[in-house]
């Protein structure tokens, strides 16, 4: 049966308002509610022409819509869902409905993994577009190169961020299981989302469910130095592998700086290109290797491939630069930043593709010392939330020269400044920590403010609040 009208509960999320994107360009009529909806989903759905309501509005349900998409933030006890149960209206999840009107009859590039996904993704997405091959995708991000999060495309290609989060209240599997795809990039594992995993083996489980869809003749792209990697592939495996890491790899790679903006890609000890991009840190070096390889499996020759990541400019939120204040007088500037790291593993790597960056840019240690990095976040995942991370927390902020976090006081939980190395100031109100950052920041800083929610818009606050003052 066509299906010529859908509601979405939870359409304001990344993932959820992507469904909406690419139902609207396949000619389905689209409404959605949320409880609140802001840039950049909100300028996408309005750009889209799509109506939002707020979530506690059950109209929808008049006007008969063929199917309810019901977002996996949405449980039990939600306004929508008991109404939508109470009358017995159709209803799927997201992943399920993407699977079965987009997903069946193309070629699903997924990208899995704990941290990456969003980039690495997204210069997919792009290697195809360079190459001239239009894909459809999907991804938890805005690719800089797109400027949408979704898009149909016209090529059997369908590249997805395959999120190990569950699908759905009603169907408690992760969202890739959905995707059935033919090429599959792991980027790394770790343990996360404690709100719904009890440990690692739990995640390596589903994961391995999702190895168990590749068919055999794909390919299966993984790091070649990840032991919790190895071990899902060692429950089974039924597809062609291939490697990416600094050595011992299919894909390897070499620095010509240091920070990650210029590397040469080898394959299978050839030399392929060299890489020049607006990037830093050896993580996107790494998500470079993994975008490469899949592209390679999807037909686009690799020194095409490698021509495409030099003009691939990042996506939204990762290293994202808010802006630069300038002094004054007596010159000099402070840069800020924005990343949606918000995992110790992330954290790390976002800082130390800082570090880097400031290094090449001084090119003396001197010169480097009189840069200060400072970090700035906000530990507002659930995991976070539930306290799962609060002692490995420290060792991430290494490459800081000193630490400002918001802890909201219903969390119940602290941070103890005796296991910082640097001087940690930790606010309750984000109002405060503004305040506090003006006090302290110099001409010189870089700030990097990390967090995978909006941070109360303290981004432009204290943006705005520098320029007043220096």
């Amino acid at each position: 049966m066509k299906m010529e009208k859908i509601h979405i509960l939870g359409i304001a999320g990344t993932f959820m308002g992507g469904i909406a994107q690419l139902a609207k360009a396949m000619g389905v009529e689209v409404t959605g509610s949320d409880k609140a909806i802001y840039p950049p989903m909100s300028t996408q759905l309005a750009q889209a022409g799509i109506t939002v309501t707020l979530e506690e509005d059950v109209s929808f349900l008049k006007s008969t819509p063929d199917t309810v998409v019901i977002g996996n933030a949405k449980s039990r006890g939600d306004a929508a869902v008991e109404a939508t149960l109470n009358v017995l209206q159709p209803y799927t999840s997201g992943p399920q409905w993407l699977a079965e009107n987009v997903l069946h009859d193309r070629w699903v590039i997924a990208v899995a993994g704990t941290h990456g996904k969003t980039t690495t993704a997204s210069m997919v997405a792009w290697i195809l577009e360079y190459a001239g091959l239009e894909p459809g995708f999907l991804i938890g991000g805005v690719p800089s190169n797109f400027g949408v999060s979704a898009r149909l495309g016209k090529s059997p290609f369908f590249v997805v961020e395959a999120d190990e989060y569950d699908t759905a209240f009603f169907d408690k599997r992760s969202k890739f299981v959905h995707y059935h795809p033919r090429t599959l990039v792991i980027n790394n594992l770790e343990f996360d989302h404690a709100d719904i995993f009890d440990n690692l083996a739990a995640i390596q489980t589903q994961f391995h469910h999702c190895v168990r869809t590749v068919p055999g003749n794909g390919l299966i792209i993984t790091p070649s130095d990840e032991t919790n990697t190895d071990e899902v592939i060692a429950k089974g495996c039924w597809t062609p592998l291939e490697t990416q890491g600094k050595q011992n790899a299919d894909w390897t790679y070499e620095l010509i700086k240091s920070d990650g903006s210029e590397f040469l890609v080898c394959y299978k000890g050839t030399n392929i290109g060299t890489v020049k991009w607006p990037m830093t840190g050896i993580h996107n070096v790494r998500n470079a290797l993994s975008a490469l390889a899949a592209a390679q499996n999807a037909g686009v020759i690799v020194s095409h491939a490698v021509r495409a990541l030099s003009a691939f400019t990042g996506v939204a939120r990762r290293m994202s630069l808010v802006g630069k204040v300038k002094a004054k007088e007596g010159g000099g500037e402070i840069i800020i930043y924005d990343d949606f790291a918000h995992h110790p593993t992330a954290i790390a790597t976002t800082l130390q593709g800082a570090r880097k960056q400031l290094e090449q840019q001084s090119g003396q240690l001197k010169n480097v010392k009189e840069k200060r990095l400072i970090a700035v976040f906000e530990p507002r995942s659930n995991t976070m939330r539930m306290g799962i991370h609060q002692e490995t927390l420290p060792a991430a902020f290494k490459e800081a020269d000193a630490v400002y976090a918001f802890i909201d006081p219903a969390w119940n939980w602290a941070l103890t400044p005796e296991k910082f190395s640097q001087p940690l100031v930790v606010a309750n109100r984000y109002e405060e920590l503004v305040t506090k950052l003006l006090k302290a920041l110099r001409t010189g800083d870089t700030v990097v403010i990390m967090s995978n929610g909006s941070f109360g818009g303290i981004h432009q606050t204290l943006l705005q609040g520098l320029r007043d003052v220096i």
